[in-house]
């Protein structure tokens, strides 16, 4: 689920420069809450958004919607509405196609089988930054698919977190276009969708059933903390839109989060290289994982 700094041409408001040192303070204040990071040469993006917001509330300046942000009683919500307008999700089903084979082939045979031996028949996956739900939508088919071969005889769930209000509404809503089913085959969208008119198709209950979708800040450590015994996460274009620090704080909840010998995703352009060396590179055709490794296999050398 990626998350992408919103790419727009800055509306013209009054005062709504992107060199106003109101925004350097409003871009700070964002990284604070959300780890998402404005560099002065992206501040037109997040000037642009915050000038939506500031005509909403016809506010006039850059420093006032500063104050609605920090010390007017409506400051959260507001902060809240801002975080929708600059986090955007864009995205379609089965994205990533040899992350679902490395699944199937290798990653859930290995877990099944570690996990077999303790009676423990439940697999928990999490969509961190699910967007408008393509990625969870994806993984339930996937999973379904599976549940009478590799499956059988085994539960599973599917936690999807997003920080964007609107990208969850429309996740749990399940209503997807052409573009967003361009990669879904005619059999999967006869069995898991059914049509709603105007080109549109809505998951079923059958697809919406293994999923939970919750608002999950990435930077929310009174959250992170609890999202425990994960045996897969996936992260795809998220982490590219924060700073190292931050990456490092996420990924280390990610690591703490995971059960031994569970997995890591993350987009194909992404990598852990210098932010956290715990996990193991893993390569498989056409993708990589990051892997923590169990007790009995954690004093080997990285894959």
């Amino acid at each position: 689920m990626p998350i992408e700094i919103a790419r727009a041409k800055p509306l013209v408001t009054p005062d709504s420069n992107p060199g106003d040192p109101a925004f350097l303070k409003i871009r700070d204040l964002i990284y604070r809450i959300s780890g998402i990071y404005h560099s002065e040469e992206k501040l037109y993006l997040l000037s642009s958004r915050c000038a939506r917001r500031m005509a909403a509330l016809r506010v006039t300046s850059p420093a006032e919607y500063f104050e609605h942000l920090t010390m007017r009683g409506n400051r959260d919500v507001e902060l809240r509405l801002l975080l929708n307008e600059i986090t955007i999700g864009e995205t379609y089903m089965f994205r990533h196609p040899c992350q679902l084979d490395a699944l199937r082939n290798v990653i859930l045979p290995q877990i099944l089988q570690v996990k077999g031996l303790i009676s423990l028949k439940r697999l928990r996956f999490w969509c961190a930054g699910c967007s408008t739900g393509e990625e969870p939508h994806t993984l339930a088919m996937f999973l379904l698919e599976e549940k009478d071969k590799l499956l059988a005889g085994w539960t599973f769930d599917i936690l999807a977190t997003d920080l964007n209000d609107n990208s969850l509404e429309a996740a749990r809503a399940g209503i997807y276009g052409e573009y967003a089913l361009r990669s879904t085959s005619d059999a999967m969208r006869r069995k898991y969708f059914k049509d709603v008119g105007d080109k549109k198709l809505q998951a079923n209950d059958l697809l919406k059933a293994p999923i939970h979708f919750d608002r999950i800040n990435l930077r929310d450590d009174s959250k992170m903390l609890f999202q425990k015994g994960i045996d897969i996460i996936f992260c795809c274009n998220v982490l590219i839109y924060f700073d190292l620090a931050s990456k490092r704080r996420v990924v280390q909840h990610f690591y703490s989060n995971l059960l031994p010998g569970g997995y890591l995703f993350m987009g194909s352009a992404e990598s852990l290289f210098q932010v956290d060396d715990s996990f193991r590179l893993v390569h498989f055709p056409g993708t990589t994982a990051y892997w923590k490794a169990t007790p009995a296999q954690a004093g080997g050398g990285k894959k």
